[in-house]
């Protein structure tokens, strides 16, 4: 019996002896692929990002991120409906205030941005999950995610704030409010603040692991919330680090988070299985913009085939572990999915 190996000095094998293992029998037809298939996608798996800006009747386009825009509210169903259709069944939130200030007060305001998004997506689509992102950055006229002094975000002081705004949303009609500023204790300051505001139902998705990456620059202009000096390397975890995420995870739960994330998905592979090993609650993966905006500048010039590369990227962060994946390919990949056509 022959397995396509053989010592040296021996002689070849018989003509019609050939190997008896052959995993490419269950690969010669998609029939057979998709029968044995480890890793299986849903549309309902994916969570869609939108932007969401004052005025009427908008849909600015955003220079970094082709394909994807800020919306006013009330062309915000319009987008929603078209990822509702296609399968997906959850979107998170990004505000883009009227104004800013020091504190970022916008952010908790009754009649805020993401506020009335709440209220108009409820409206036209009840069955929708409505995630929201809790955070400064896109509210404060420095671009960091708290309080600013002297140059330095202060931990404690921007816990309140951060708190404040997950109750705002709550108030509003969100299904999950998901902190992404990476202050200490902020799970905590939330969890307590929703409870004694009556939402002790209320789900929180953390951003326990959210590295300061050089993948959040599209975003950032999406969002209108780079820092105006400085950086959040002081706050955001360091790239080269693994064992902390760990660490962070496990605070994070211990804080009373629901779900927790990894972000960005693609450069953390190996944490995103790691965090999946760790823990018995849902695990998120964002997919972040400049992930987004390398695949789509490689796919216009001709150099990718972007359908194919972009459903090979989430069946990699599925099978890493993540239970959803946040990205702005939501839509379409979730056609795709729907129809049974992905293009792996």
């Amino acid at each position: 019996m022959w397995y396509g190996r053989r010592m040296a000095n021996e002689p070849s094998p018989q003509a019609g002896v050939f190997p008896v293992v052959r995993p490419r029998r269950l690969r010669r037809t998609e029939r057979l692929r998709r029968l044995v298939r480890e890793t299986h996608l849903e549309p309902a798996q994916l969570v869609l990002p939108l932007f969401v800006r004052p005025g009427r009747g908008l849909a600015e386009a955003i220079g970094a991120m082709p394909g994807v825009r800020q919306w006013s509210v009330d062309r915000l169903a319009e987008v929603a409906g078209e990822a509702w259709d296609a399968g997906v069944r959850s979107i998170i939130l990004f505000g883009i205030p009227e104004s800013k200030d020091a504190a970022g007060s916008a952010a908790w305001r009754d009649d805020g941005i993401v506020q009335q998004a709440l209220a108009e997506l409820r409206r036209a689509l009840p069955e929708l999950v409505l995630i929201t992102d809790v955070c400064l950055c896109e509210y404060t006229d420095h671009g960091h995610c708290g309080v600013l002094r002297d140059g330095e975000v202060l931990n404690d002081p921007t816990l309140e704030l951060l708190a404040r705004e997950a109750v705002s949303h709550a108030r509003a009609g969100a299904d999950i409010v998901a902190p992404s500023d990476m202050m200490d204790g902020r799970v905590g300051a939330i969890r307590s603040a929703l409870d004694m505001a009556g939402f002790d139902h209320l789900p929180i998705l953390s951003y326990a692991v959210k590295y300061a990456s050089g993948l959040y620059g599209p975003f950032r202009e999406a969002a209108e919330s780079a820092p105006r000096s400085g950086d959040r390397r002081g706050y955001q975890m360091d790239p080269p680090n693994g064992r902390e995420a760990l660490r962070e995870l496990a605070l994070d739960l211990a804080e009373g988070a629901d779900m927790v994330m990894v972000k960005p998905a693609g450069t953390n592979l190996d944490v995103l299985a790691a965090v999946r090993a760790a823990c018995a609650v849902p695990v998120a993966a964002y997919q972040v913009s400049g992930e987004y905006a390398m695949i789509r500048a490689a796919a216009e010039r001709g150099w990718i085939d972007e359908a194919r590369v972009v459903d090979e990227s989430l069946f990699a962060i599925r099978r890493a572990g993540a239970d959803l994946i946040l990205t702005y390919f939501a839509t379409e990949a979730a056609r795709r999915l729907k129809a049974g056509t992905t293009a792996v």
